[in-house]
């Protein structure tokens, strides 16, 4: 059978600061890499963003989806269903309802497994995802992550 894996880490230069996110695409063969960075936001952000703009930059649904990623905030609050509890009582007291509610968009439409990797321990995708988030948060961005700006206000 095949399988679509994808691999994501975020970042950020103090919490908040500069920030930034790296993906690996996998099927088969194919792989392709992803980074974004933005002049500020938080390390949690740039994990759900890194899952997020994954699942927006696939072009099938056809297959099941196997997500890796270090960050247990993203892994546990989709694996456990906390995000579905936060969206019934509307984020109430939660951080980053934005990127949650366009995740909770993307859900339905994937045959999606989340798998935890421990950070920083030689998973070779996660690794790499490492440095595409740390590059891309490095290299000065100019991305505004707008609502993160406005909330900070």
């Amino acid at each position: 059978m095949k399988i679509i894996n994808i691999y994501t880490d975020g970042s950020s230069k103090g919490n908040p600061g500069p920030g930034g996110f790296g993906v690996i695409l996998q099927f088969g063969a194919q792989v392709k890499e992803l980074s974004q960075g933005f002049r500020r936001t938080t390390n949690n952000r740039m994990e759900l963003l890194a899952v997020i703009y994954a699942l927006e930059n696939l072009k099938t649904n056809k297959y099941p989806v196997h997500i890796y990623s270090d960050s247990k905030y993203v892994i546990d609050a989709i694996s456990k269903k906390w995000v579905f509890g936060w969206e019934k009582k509307n984020f109430k007291g939660k951080k980053n309802a934005d990127l949650w509610l366009r995740y909770l968009e993307l859900h339905p439409k994937f045959e999606l497994s989340y798998i935890w990797v421990k950070g920083h321990d030689g998973h070779p995708e996660n690794e790499k995802c490492d440095v595409l988030a740390f590059n891309a948060a490095s290299n000065n961005p100019q991305n505004i992550d707008f609502f993160f700006e406005e909330e900070e206000k």
